[in-house]
């Protein structure tokens, strides 16, 4: 009798939950439904009387920046407006380029907790041919609080196993995926196994049929299988027609002739220098995803040429001996070795929306605020392969903008007031500014 009652407790308690669960997600779901992409621009933009920082170390003060046919035609002083332009008044504002996550699961998982809303990684070790841009969501709801922090493009990534699969560019404002993609299919991402001694997390010890096995070398097994498939589709790819097409062959070619990078997760030094010899042996253009102890080889990493992303400044060390704020002072350390880099946020709490903060934290810690803007602007561009289109307020860039009260690296001022992708004003609303105006209306009698 108590083995029955303790069943259909149980059983209870497992549908509550999966009820909650499903009646959250359905929630976010359904909010947000009034939020639409921006048509395309059609009236030249201009914005007047701006500090305009231009993303590449300039600041240009009390200037002018107009916007014609989605793209960026005149930044500077003394410059005449087009006719029928629309004019933006932005005295004492200032202008930045779009902000841009360098390697993020947005589109691809919605609610963490809810397994069913999530498409971010492919069963099996060896996914090189996954493409993340057709599982990208374009109405996820997490995308409408990004923008209203300055964050308009991204790089959707793929998690998981040993060889996760294919990123791609995207702005965050389109209908489809076809509509947001800015450079599909950019880049490989490869997970360097930990090639820790120990199991990390809470120090539970292995059991069972796993019980005996050598984790460094269960780790370096898995390098070496990697370095195998490259060399077998590096083999592949020299001849003209094969006989039978390879996905997971064909997906890898243009690591080869350098059309696409290899994103190598990693964060010790020892996993580190795994990435460093995969790119040196297969001279491939190579970048660091993680990077926590990249401040450590920093001038091998600028010697071979390898740029780092720094995958999430606001967290501890990842060794005990480290200084506790190590994690900010990296940045600074990397660019004094003139390591190119950019600053990320993959905190699962945040999805991204403390970008600009966390390049804020670096300013104080040794960057200048130039500097850290660039980490999140055109450095990342640079390292995603799309800095000839965005990245910078530059003439002939896409007119991917953004205007803010105050500083944008500063949590306390930060305060975004337009934005716009390719030329488009887009609406920054999003369910949170929408309850803020639905209770702001009850408490203080606005409408």
């Amino acid at each position: 009798m108590l083995l029955k009652l303790k069943t259909i407790k149980q059983s209870f308690m497992k549908k509550y939950i999966l009820s909650f669960a499903t009646i959250c997600f359905l929630m976010t779901a359904r909010s947000q439904e009034n939020i639409a992409p921006a048509p395309k621009q059609v009236q030249p933009i201009v914005i007047t009387n701006a500090t305009v920082h231009v993303g590449n170390g300039q600041v240009l003060n009390n200037a002018t920046v107009v916007v014609t046919n989605g793209k960026i035609s005149a930044v500077g002083k003394n410059i005449a407006a087009p006719a029928n332009a629309k004019s933006i008044d932005a005295k004492g504002k200032h202008v930045y380029p779009g902000l841009i996550l360098s390697s993020t699961n947005l589109g691809l998982v919605e609610v963490n907790s809810v397994r069913a809303t999530s498409d971010a990684r492919e069963i099996g070790e060896m996914n090189p041919n996954i493409r993340s841009i057709i599982a990208y969501n374009t109405d996820s709801k997490v995308i409408n609080t990004l923008r209203p922090n300055g964050i308009l493009l991204a790089s959707i990534t793929p998690e998981g196993g040993l060889v996760s699969g294919q990123s791609s560019v995207v702005q965050l404002d389109a209908w489809n995926w076809e509509d947001a993609a800015v450079k599909v299919d950019a880049g490989l991402h490869f997970n360097v196994p930990s090639l820790m001694a120990r199991p990390r997390g809470f120090g539970f010890a292995r059991t069972g049929a796993n019980a005996e096995a050598d984790p460094v070398k269960e780790g370096l097994d898995k390098i070496d299988e990697f370095k195998n498939f490259l060399r077998q589709a590096k083999a592949y790819c020299t001849v003209s027609k094969p006989e039978a097409v390879n996905l997971r062959y064909e997906a890898v070619k243009g690591l080869f002739d350098k059309s696409k990078k290899l994103y190598i997760h990693a964060s010790t030094v020892k996993q580190i220098l795994v990435g460093i010899d995969l790119a040196k042996e297969f001279d491939l253009d190579a970048v660091i995803v993680g990077g926590e102890d990249s401040w450590q080889v920093a001038d091998l990493l600028k010697q071979a040429n390898i740029s780092v992303i720094l995958s999430q400044p606001h967290s501890l060390p990842i060794l005990p001996d480290d200084d506790v704020d190590q994690p900010y002072k990296t940045a600074a350390l990397l660019q004094k070795a003139g390591v190119l880099f950019a600053i990320n946020d993959e905190d699962g709490q945040t999805r991204g929306r403390n970008l600009a903060f966390n390049a804020g934290t670096a300013a104080a810690y040794g960057l200048t605020k130039e500097q850290a803007l660039a980490a999140i602007t055109l450095n990342p561009a640079k390292i995603l392969g799309v800095a000839d289109k965005t990245g910078s307020i530059e003439v002939g860039k896409d007119a991917n903008i953004v205007i803010s009260e105050g500083d944008i690296l500063d949590m306390k001022s930060n305060l975004i007031t337009n934005a716009f992708i390719q030329g488009r004003e887009i609406n920054l609303d999003s369910k949170q500014t929408q309850l803020f105006d639905k209770f702001k209306r009850k408490y203080t009698g606005a409408f």
